[in-house]
């Protein structure tokens, strides 16, 4: 009789981007359990210059992978609106976003909205309302202070769920 290989948690960072408050959680995952590590939003003065936010944004994400120290990063796909400079602004949040934890050397997967939705909740069209219920169902001791921080969360959630996949295609991709 052999005994089974020792599963190592794999600390996760989930980051929900937005150029009013950018969301994060950390969550360890160990198999199929989820643990709650911390979440919460960093959030630039809305007087600031574009760029001042930009760069507010990325100290506040390098401070908390710092105190943190996930191994693996997912952020939501940028959703697109009517509004193409409100987009626009929100891609730049998004790519500060992706470019933190690529600065610290961890691999970035990247999520569509309704995929968060339909992992975390069931349903591709979930309200945040849902959301929260199912994370106080998933990660009991998480109390996200907003709803970035619990979209950040949902977030971690579906790339510990999809993780395995999410490394074959970049495996195939030659990256």
């Amino acid at each position: 009789m052999t005994a089974l290989p020792i599963r190592q948690p794999i600390r996760i960072i989930g980051i929900d981007p937005g150029l009013r408050r950018t969301g994060w959680g950390v969550i360890e995952a160990e198999g199929n359990r989820l643990i709650y590590v911390a979440c919460g939003s960093v959030e630039p003065p809305d007087d600031l210059p574009l760029s001042s936010r930009l760069l507010s944004i990325h100290k506040g994400l390098a401070a908390v992978l710092s105190s943190h120290q996930p191994m693996e990063a997912a952020v939501e796909q940028t959703f697109v609106n009517k509004d193409g400079v409100a987009t626009l602004k929100l891609g730049q949040a998004r790519g500060v976003a992706m470019l933190a934890p690529a600065m610290f050397g961890i691999s970035v997967a990247e999520y569509a909205p309704n995929q968060v939705k339909k992992t975390v909740v069931g349903a591709g069209h979930a309200d945040k309302q849902q959301i929260a219920m199912m994370l106080k169902i998933l990660l009991p001791k998480a109390e996200p202070p907003s709803a970035d921080a619990a979209d950040a969360l949902a977030i971690a959630i579906t790339h510990a769920h999809h993780r395995q996949s999410a490394a074959l295609r970049l495996k195939v991709a030659g990256l």
